[in-house]
């Protein structure tokens, strides 16, 4: 609906200069309801598109809330375990090779399936778990998590090499 510049008869139009009173302030156009009234979705459509909120701007919300975008350090930490992921997925298959035994029994039942279906299964369980811990980046928990999966993994891939040298 907009304002005209007529005068409905019967009715005065407002004078903003009279007494003061400050003009109304109208927007050019209605945008929808206010998106900040609710709190952002844990996934929608601008977690895949690209959205606007990098961080919380409110320090009282911080802790718990979901963001769209995420920044560098977090995908370089994500990448990280990944690549260490890969790279236990490799060298247990070489220490295998080599007359090694696997000590873990959920791998031990995963590389009864095959190598291939072995290191896609692997690869893909700790790809939800990297995409739950994204998700969540903004609560303590999956901070914990997600540095401790880097830890662990790093580690791993350390024992692994100097496996090689016994």
């Amino acid at each position: 609906m907009t304002q005209s510049n007529q005068e409905v008869p019967g009715v005065g139009a407002p004078d903003a200069s009279a007494a003061g009173a400050a003009p109304e302030i109208q927007s050019e156009a209605y945008r929808g309801p206010d998106r900040r009234k609710n709190p952002t979705a844990r996934l929608s459509k601008f977690s895949l598109l690209g959205g606007r909120r990098r961080q919380v701007r409110r320090d009282e919300e911080r802790e718990g809330s979901f963001v769209d975008i995420y920044d560098f350090r977090l995908w370089c930490v994500v990448l990280w375990v990944t690549l260490m992921n890969l790279g236990d997925s490799f060298f247990t298959l070489v220490h295998l090779q080599s007359g090694g035994v696997e000590l873990n029994p959920v791998a031990k039942a995963l590389l009864e399936t095959g190598r291939g279906s072995f290191v896609f299964t692997k690869t893909f369980l700790i790809g939800i778990a990297l995409c739950v811990l994204v998700i969540h980046k903004n609560f303590f928990l999956a901070r914990i998590g997600l540095w401790t999966a880097a830890g662990t993994y790093t580690l791993l891939v350390g024992y692994h090499l100097t496996l090689f040298r016994v």
